[in-house]
């Protein structure tokens, strides 16, 4: 029997999925109040170079010795990594007599003084992250996804070696661990190696949640759970804005936004290893308790499954891709021709994704809001957007979605190339309109990826593609550095990139109402069987009733519960 046709006999959607999911939420607020956390913790204040004391400076405000040391661009405001050589002391009597010798400015010689009227201390002010180090400060957040990159294809493995659920407790311990050694960072050379393993253990997390939530329910639900796990993200988005606000000190602000995996970790004793993953290994004694637990909580109390057949019992026969003895590994995902396109294509639709949407969340400053009020509203516009997403990946597909909203993230941060700067309302709304659309981008590919990857092979598949994003969100913060050779190379670059590789998701099959690929072989048979639909349908592009092959029983190794 099919295991989607098993879920309808222990109920595909009821109160033990609900209770799941809630629980799986959890962890998933958590985790942009880290991804987005560069924004603050590195935010650099206003500042300008330290000036020594002199006795000539006895008698003259603080505002003239600021005018007589430090030199001024056109706009007025003085410059935060040059002072004059000498006290220009002229410039009391005319200040628009600005020197034009670049030989009587020079470096700051005695660190600089910041302005703590937003941030009470940051690391750019605890350590000097600023002009010839401002490279470091934005390192930060590279270190970080290194870190996620690492961790993507550590914990892509391990959780299709040996479960969901426990590498999922595994990610959050180590999360909590990391994250208060970051907060207790005496150096930046500390602060830089935690904050890079607090990204290995929380890989962990981004990764399980989604694909361990959607392996407990059904085809109908699948969209539905995404977009709900995908909320909560949008959720801490709006979190970490508040939490900000109210905490202005960087030691204090990472206690509080690791805080809260204490209590993930408390509530995820009670969810159960995925039943899909435990009968695909042969745990089915395991698999076969988790689903009497699952029947017995969606009130199915009459439900039970035997090898034997009996007037009380009914009998269930699963058959899964299994070799004996065999196992699977990132290899495996470019073995044969379907999973190799796949796997390819869906690599760079990934990159794409994250290399824009962590490009726009990591500008706050760069679309006329406030920064706090930016990154509230970044999170609030996502999740209207998620929500028109769960309409179109339901009534176009899930291939469409994906690809015009990556595409349309990059033409909004193209647009705000084009429109001036003075224009900061209508830059703000195409910027609102991008991060939507980014946003709508990142909740497609989590969904749509799970579909593509078959059970044995789909944390594999996840960690592979989640390393590939990651290097995308590893290179988006240093694209900034950029802004020195032309101002509007970064965002040049970030539309690029966004509609090329939104483009590349057209290469990609169709999942919407597809059974979930249970072994490699399914993944295969489909495009054969899909190539076979479409010449028997005239190029209608519309599967046959009952022509789905991942629905099918493929004969490898039988498992009964």
């Amino acid at each position: 029997m099919k295991f989607e046709d098993l879920f309808l006999e222990i109920g595909g959607f009821g109160r033990f999925q609900i209770l799941v999911l809630f629980i799986l939420c959890l962890p998933r607020i958590n985790l942009p109040m880290h991804f987005l956390l560069h924004n603050f913790l590195a935010a650099t204040p206003p500042h300008h170079c330290a000036i020594p004391p002199q006795e000539a400076f006895e008698n003259l405000t603080t505002e003239e010795v600021l005018l007589i040391s430090i030199p001024r661009d056109p706009d007025g405001t003085f410059r935060s990594c040059e002072m004059f050589s000498q006290p220009q002391f002229q410039l009391l009597l005319n200040s628009s007599l600005q020197p034009e010798n670049s030989s009587t400015t020079q470096h700051c010689q005695h660190g600089w003084v910041y302005d703590h009227s937003q941030f009470t201390s940051t690391i750019a002010t605890q350590w000097d992250l600023v002009c010839e180090q401002r490279g470091l400060n934005q390192a930060t957040a590279t270190f970080f996804f290194i870190g996620v990159t690492i961790g993507a294809v550590i914990f892509g493995y391990l959780s299709d070696r040996f479960g969901r659920k426990a590498m999922l407790q595994l990610s959050l311990v180590c999360s909590v661990v990391f994250g208060m050694l970051s907060a207790a960072s005496v150096s930046y050379s500390m602060l830089a190696i935690t904050r890079t393993l607090t990204g290995v253990a929380l890989s962990g997390v981004s990764l399980i949640v989604l694909p361990l939530g959607m392996e407990w329910v059904d085809i109908q639900h699948r969209t539905f759970s995404g977009i709900l796990t995908s909320i909560f993200w949008s959720i801490g988005n709006m979190l970490l804005a508040m939490v900000a606000y109210l905490v202005r000190e960087w030691h204090w602000l990472l206690v509080a936004v690791t805080g809260p995996c204490l209590l993930s970790i408390v509530c995820l004793w009670w969810v159960p290893e995925s039943a899909r993953w435990l009968i695909a290994n042969g745990q089915v004694k395991q698999a076969h308790r988790n689903l009497l637990r699952c029947a017995r909580m969606n009130g199915r109390k009459d439900f039970t499954v035997s090898p034997e057949p009996s007037p009380n019992y009914v009998q269930f026969k699963f058959v899964v891709v299994l070799t004996p003895g065999g196992s699977y590994s990132y290899i495996s995902l470019f073995r044969t021709p379907v999973l190799r396109k796949i796997s390819l294509c869906s690599g760079a639709v990934w990159f794409g994704v994250a290399f824009s949407y962590y490009g726009m969340s990591m500008n706050l400053t760069g679309f006329g809001l406030n920064m706090y009020l930016s990154q509230f509203v970044f999170g609030v516009i996502e999740i209207p957007a998620k929500i028109i997403m769960y309409v179109l990946v339901n009534r176009v597909g899930r291939r469409q979605s994906q690809a015009w909203s990556l595409i349309l993230t990059g033409l909004c941060i193209g647009a705000n190339i084009i429109i001036p700067k003075p224009f900061t309302s209508l830059r703000s709304i195409v910027a609102i309109m991008g991060k939507g659309f980014s946003e709508s981008a990142f909740t497609t590919v989590f969904l749509y990826t799970s579909e593509l990857y078959p059970t044995v092979l789909r944390q594999n598949g996840m960690g592979y593609t989640s390393f590939v994003a990651r290097l995308g969100g590893a290179l988006a913060p240093l694209v900034f550095l950029l802004d020195e050779v032309w101002r509007s190379l970064p965002e040049v670059t970030y539309c690029g990139v966004a509609v090329c590789c939104g483009s590349v998701a057209f290469l990609l099959p169709e999942t919407l109402n597809v059974c979930l690929p249970e072994g490699i072989e399914d993944v295969e048979k489909t495009q054969e069987m899909g190539l076979r639909t479409l010449q028997e349908g005239g190029g209608s592009g519309k599967q046959l009733e009952g022509a789905n092959p991942l629905c099918s029983v493929t004969r490898s190794k039988n498992a009964e519960v």
